[in-house]
């Protein structure tokens, strides 16, 4: 039986509330603030994330009520807060845009279809074990693409900040539209718009915990109520009251719709399975906590479930909401059930007012939003470290911006897999020679170092594959023709191999034969493979258990044996 099941530690015998117990009650006050201050920041950001999705801006709270609840209840993290997430919301947007309307019945329709193929996909990744994936999406790409993702996101909210009804379907022409009618802006959104931003930035300098974004939104909306504002500038207008309607989306299903809706559900939950897997390990990390991330995707596969029934769009993990809670003490999901249950109170109570709140408002969070997703200081850093990693990340930022979304985070995955692929092509392959008094020293290749006259012990430090296989030949006859003097053996010192496949083994086979020609034994060290690998009987079938030593003294003292003999 799979190890989520098995955990009874935290919650008995059903896999619910681990994210919750064990709670003491000295924790309740800690986790009520944390939720209070939790819905205070979010529910104006979720509005935004709607925006960015292309949907109806109450769907945005929708994602705070069942998705959440259900995360709660079901979730591996005690953490992680789910719900609207900028990166999962724009791709969503790129994936529906030309096929539907925005905001309109139809587009909401296919916005929850997606948000339920999501969830089987993440059910499927939990069935089959690959939780492991989200390890593939590097921390390099996904600042590129997060960073591409807030310049998109940015420049799209430019229109609504300046007052300015546009039809266009990138991020690019509405640039470009703003640019040609930038002399005759709404002088009232462009009003509102510049005191969001003052206000919001202000609220963060002083305290990350007042909810800049929250003070703004409501002074706009009062103040647009007061003052009739929406005869001079857009508002939200009417909002569906009360608890979203439950059920399937209404929709003809076809083949056609698992065509045009699945790429982009797959796009969708590489994010999800990277960012939330990763934002919740760092949190475990943090307090010293098990984290099974196989565990957690029946939690995020059942919370986008709950979208696809509530007629909303996919959730994510949020690194921002989890920060938020942390900060103000929150430690275990009951702050999320807390703020699920304050933005429920503001569908049944609120709705009403919040049609009052002006477009340019919403428009300026969002584009604080997108600016907040470009991550100069990531990218700094990964200039200074590691050159090659931040023209891979600049890579896929222009290619957000530039092509799309979709397109991204396709080029994100295919880029992470290279980097991976380019660290075992070419590993850094050493000598190991013996220093007296200090045990083994590392020598590079190009040195020739022999352990004693005759042999070299040469370390290969990855796995071998198809990739690498080459390399493995290449610097084996490198050494041998340089040799001085000439070897008699050659041991390849294997504790960083951990497998070995059939192309490498070729090669291994290939190397036995040339050596034995040339009068040199091809020996093996310090084998990691395991007992019951078939590499390890590959290795044994190859050159017998004589040629197969425990350590690089056992090595050496053979080697020595069988000169002395000679």
């Amino acid at each position: 039986m799979p190890k989520y099941f098995k955990d009874k530690s935290a919650a008995g015998a059903w896999p619910v509330l681990l994210g919750i117990r064990p709670l003491h009650a000295r924790q309740i006050p800690a986790e009520i603030l944390a939720g209070i201050t939790l819905a205070a920041l979010a529910v104006p950001e979720v509005m935004g994330y709607a925006k960015i999705a292309g949907m109806p801006v109450v769907t945005g709270i929708y994602t705070l009520i069942v998705p959440l609840f259900v995360y709660a209840l079901l979730g591996a993290s005690r953490h992680l807060v789910v719900g609207a997430d900028s990166a999962t919301a724009a791709i969503l947007a790129a994936g529906l845009t030309g096929i539907a309307a925005t905001s309109s019945e139809h587009y909401v329709a296919l916005a929850a279809v997606t948000a339920l193929f999501a969830a089987l996909l993440l059910l499927v990744a939990r069935l089959v074990r690959l939780g492991f994936l989200a390890n593939f999406l590097s921390r390099t790409v996904l600042i590129g693409f997060l960073s591409g993702v807030g310049i998109q996101v940015a420049l799209g909210q430019l229109p609504g900040m300046f007052g300015l009804q546009l039809a266009g379907r990138d991020a690019w022409h509405k640039l470009h539209e703003v640019i040609r009618l930038l002399d005759a802006p709404n002088v009232y959104a462009l009003g509102i718009s510049a005191a969001t931003l003052v206000l919001i930035l202000c609220c963060k300098k002083r305290s990350p915990r007042i909810p800049g974004a929250l003070i703004a939104v409501s002074a706009a909306t009062i103040a647009s109520w007061a003052l009739d504002l929406q005869q001079h500038l857009p508002v939200l207008g009417k909002i569906p009251a009360g608890f979203p309607h439950f059920g399937l989306p209404e929709i003809h299903w076809n083949r056609q719709l698992l065509a045009d809706l699945m790429p982009t559900a797959f796009a969708i939950c590489f994010v999800i399975l990277a960012q939330s897997a990763a934002t919740a390990r760092a949190y475990a990390g943090r307090y010293n906590e098990r984290f099974d991330e196989e565990a957690d995707l029946v939690g995020l596969s059942a919370a986008n479930l709950g979208a696809a029934l509530t007629g909303t769009f996919v959730v994510n993990g949020s690194p921002t909401k989890s920060q938020i809670v942390d900060s103000a003490g929150g430690r275990t999901q009951l702050s999320m059930l807390v703020a699920g249950a304050i933005a429920l109170l503001v569908l049944l109570l609120l709705t009403r007012p919040l049609g009052y709140m002006p477009d340019a408002v919403l428009s300026a969070v969002v584009f604080l939003i997108g600016l907040e997703l470009i991550d100069i200081r990531g990218l700094r850093e990964i200039f200074r470290t590691r050159p090659m990693e931040f023209w891979v990340a600049i890579i896929t930022t222009t290619t957000v911006v530039l092509v799309g979304v979709e397109q991204g985070i396709m080029l994100a995955l295919a880029l992470s897999l290279v980097v991976h692929t380019r660290h075992g092509y070419k590993p850094t392959n050493v000598l190991l020679v013996p220093v007296e008094g200090e045990g083994w020293r590392a020598r590079p290749i190009a040195s020739g170092e022999q352990a004693v006259p005759g042999l070299i012990i040469y370390r290969f430090n990855h796995s071998m594959y198809y990739a690498n296989a080459q390399r493995l030949m290449d610097e084996v006859a490198q050494l041998v023709h340089h040799a001085e003097p000439n070897l008699h053996s050659l041991c390849i010192e294997l504790s960083a191999v951990d497998d070995v496949d059939f192309t490498a083994a070729e090669a291994l086979g290939q190397l036995y034969r040339t050596l034995s020609a040339k009068g040199i034994r091809l020996l093996f060290t310090t084998v990691m493979l395991g007992e019951s690998s078939r590499a390890l009987a590959q290795v044994r079938a190859l050159v017998g258990e004589g040629a197969i030593y425990p350590s690089l003294n056992a090595v050496v003292r053979s080697a020595t044996k069988s000169q002395l003999r000679d």
